[in-house]
């Protein structure tokens, strides 16, 4: 327990610059508060005490407002920054040095029993608002952007936006999970490809304009 606890501090000062203090991260990181929490109430839940389980992680949500189901897995070093609206389902599999933003969901996509969450390798960053749903795998290294939906499985050191999401690449990199702004807008690369291609028909719709009104144009 110790063990894991130093390390979620220390992702914390590795990924939030913000951070001045271990006193700081333990009065006001309610993501830390609630993977404290959590790890608790897991182990209640592993130990058959159901009931008691859900009544830790209901009050983790109450004072964090970032709900944990007590049956997921977390791994270690896992960083939930702000955390507000942060839910990871009961059949989630979070790997280590994973981060999460605010509005981050790990949902199901319907009443399916057994596996119905998200399993996250090591490292995933999933953005603000993303939701992750259904029984798929995001694979380590990997970044949905803030606002995306994913519905398939992502392969790993891969960057995934939209909605529904697709798998992007920037020239071969990957993102530093902390510069949002970085990402690609693949909405905006379709609008640009539909006004470059607005504009060909423009011009050979001029083209064949002038041809119709040249005195060569009507002799022909």
């Amino acid at each position: 327990m110790w063990k894991s606890l130093r390390n979620d501090i220390a992702a914390v000062f590795d990924r939030d610059p913000a951070a001045r203090s271990t006193i700081e991260v333990l009065l006001c990181y309610p993501g830390v508060h609630a993977i404290m929490m959590h790890r608790i109430a897991h182990w209640t839940w592993n130990h058959g005490m159901h009931l008691a389980a859900r009544f830790l992680s209901h009050i983790a949500r109450f004072f964090t407002g970032i709900e944990i189901h007590p049956a997921a897995k977390m791994g270690e070093g896992v960083f939930i920054d702000h955390g507000m609206a942060v839910v990871i389902g009961e059949t989630s599999e979070v790997g280590d040095g994973c981060t999460f933003y605010q509005g981050a969901t790990l949902g199901g996509t319907g009443h399916e029993k057994g596996k119905r969450h998200p399993t996250l390798g090591k490292s995933v960053t999933i953005g603000v608002g993303a939701k992750v749903l259904g029984n798929i795998t995001i694979g380590d290294n990997s970044l949905v952007g803030g606002g995306a939906v994913v519905l398939k499985p992502v392969p790993p050191n891969a960057t995934a936006v939209g909605v529904p999401a697709r798998v992007v690449m920037l020239e071969g990199k990957r993102i530093d999970p902390l510069e949002h702004g970085a990402l690609p807008d693949p909405v905006a690369q379709q609008f640009r490809a539909m006004a470059e291609r607005l504009g060909e028909l423009e011009r050979r719709l001029r083209a064949i304009e002038e041809r119709s009104t040249h005195p060569m144009g009507k002799e022909a």
